[in-house]
């Protein structure tokens, strides 16, 4: 009889000898990664996720692929910073093509919105318990596997884009102003804003003591005018916004805007102050509408520095005067070129301004027209700008301008024709620009004030873009 030890390490070899290569096909897990689960917003009928994948291990993660469940009467919405694939109630959400590689001790992070009270079940990364481990047991095959390892991230179902994160915006969108004021526009409560409008920016955070810094409340001439609007309530109603799958963002500035970041000091204050609005109020975002100057480099540290406290789901907006937007090397648009990594979106204000020179430099072309919005868009087009980062700034209708009210059509001719080349006037762009970004406007309120036309107009006409 062989003793006990023998016979163990003989039963081994005769089991590995049988088994093949199939004793060695274990699931491919990320060795070291870890990915954790919160629920960052909650209104009862539904609730906004977020998991963030952290890498403990010594070597960099490439590439991940996190698997979760969620029960019955729950149902994903919209979601940002990866992609998405699912069977039944099991969800899988893959690395877009920026945020594949995580390297020891850093953090990628992903969201997105459910309808429903569940919460996720049966959280794999990688093949793996999401709270790390060894990866999950199953019975060997009874077949020898192929001789073709695994990969050890699925492939996504579809290419990933090569652009920087939307922060879940569509491919074109209608962006539109709410006013935190009272003026002889319609009040609205930020949960009335019509559902055309995918970004609405809120008009406006202000300046403090210190240079840099941001406060923002509840204006209290609007809360009268709305008969009580509390902050509480401001906060219940953007949560209301992403829930119907919109972005509401905090713009910075306005006519009278006082904000200024002129140095490394009021940089930092304005990232620390910017990021604890975002995370007091759940904004996804920032807007900068400073239309008395500003300092492109201290302000590139700014949203540098508030995109590595928020996150890659940031979104940075811009919508500088139309004089601003005419020089490359003019301050607002060295900022957008500076930034191009990370900004979402340019929204010039093709209104206000006059006659002004377009990208030909050969004639120059009066507000209000079809030539003065395509030829000025054309600029930042050819100058180094992605089509997905312009858009076409116009007043929504009387009252919201002094100069440049266009008619709804007007707008769509001119988008039609720097994404398609038709409905142009006289100038006609150098190129076609199918990506062009959408269109904002002065003001949602304006725009209720005016009977919707612009909304009803622009924003389905957005949806007919290529």
């Amino acid at each position: 009889m062989k003793p006990a030890r023998t016979l163990v390490l003989s039963l081994v070899a005769a089991l590995a000898a049988t088994l093949g290569a199939a004793w060695v096909a274990l699931p491919a897990y990320a060795a070291g990664a870890t990915a954790s689960f919160v629920k960052t917003a909650d209104w009862g009928s539904g609730w906004e996720g977020k998991y963030t994948i952290t890498n403990g291990g010594s070597s960099t993660v490439n590439g991940w692929s996190l698997a979760f469940d969620l029960p019955s009467g729950t149902t994903l919405g919209s979601y940002w910073d990866a992609l998405l694939s699912s069977a039944g109630q099991r969800h899988t959400f893959t690395n877009r093509s920026w945020n594949g590689a995580i390297a020891p001790g850093a953090s990628v992070s992903f969201g997105f919105l459910a309808s429903g009270s569940g919460s996720p079940g049966g959280c794999q990364l990688n093949g793996a318990s999401c709270g790390g481990g060894t990866p999950p047991t199953t019975p060997p095959p009874t077949t020898p596997p192929p001789t073709t390892p695994p990969p050890t991230t699925p492939p996504p179902t579809t290419p990933p884009p090569t652009d920087p994160p939307t922060g879940g915006l569509p491919k074109h969108l209608l962006t539109g102003y709410w006013h935190n004021f009272d003026n002889p526009a319609v009040q609205l409560r930020l949960r009335d804003v019509p559902a055309e409008y995918d970004l609405v920016a809120v008009a406006f955070a202000e300046a403090t003591a210190t240079p840099g810094a941001l406060t923002f409340g509840i204006d209290p001439g609007l809360a009268a005018a709305l008969g009580g609007y509390t902050d509480a309530d401001f906060t219940a109603d953007v949560r209301t916004l992403r829930s119907r799958g919109k972005r509401v963002i905090l713009s910075v500035g306005g006519e009278t805007g006082r904000v200024a970041v002129n140095n490394a000091a009021s940089a930092t204050a304005f990232a620390d102050t910017a990021a604890a609005l975002i995370a007091r109020y759940g904004f996804d975002g920032i807007d900068i509408d400073l239309e008395n100057g500003l300092n492109p480099t201290y302000m590139a540290q700014a949203l540098r520095a508030l995109r590595a406290t928020v996150g890659p789901g940031l979104i940075i907006a811009m919508a500088p005067q139309t004089i601003d937007m005419q020089n490359p090397a003019g301050g607002y648009f060295k900022l957008a070129l500076d930034i191009k990594d990370i900004l979402t979106v340019v929204n010039t204000q093709y209104y206000n301004s006059g006659a002004m020179l377009g990208c030909d430099q050969n004639a120059a072309y009066g507000q209000g027209t079809v030539n003065f919005i395509v030829a000025l868009a054309c600029i930042q087009l050819e100058a180094g700008l992605r089509p997905d980062q312009v858009g076409l700034g116009l007043p929504a209708g009387a009252g919201a301008a002094g100069g440049g009210i266009v008619a709804p059509s007007v707008v769509n001719a001119a988008l039609d024709c720097l994404a398609r080349g038709t409905n142009c006037g006289s100038f006609r762009p150098p190129r076609t620009y199918p990506g062009i970004r959408g269109a904002m406007t002065w003001s949602v309120n304006w725009d209720v004030s005016n009977g919707n036309g612009f909304a009803n107009t622009v924003g389905p006409h957005l949806d007919t873009l290529p």
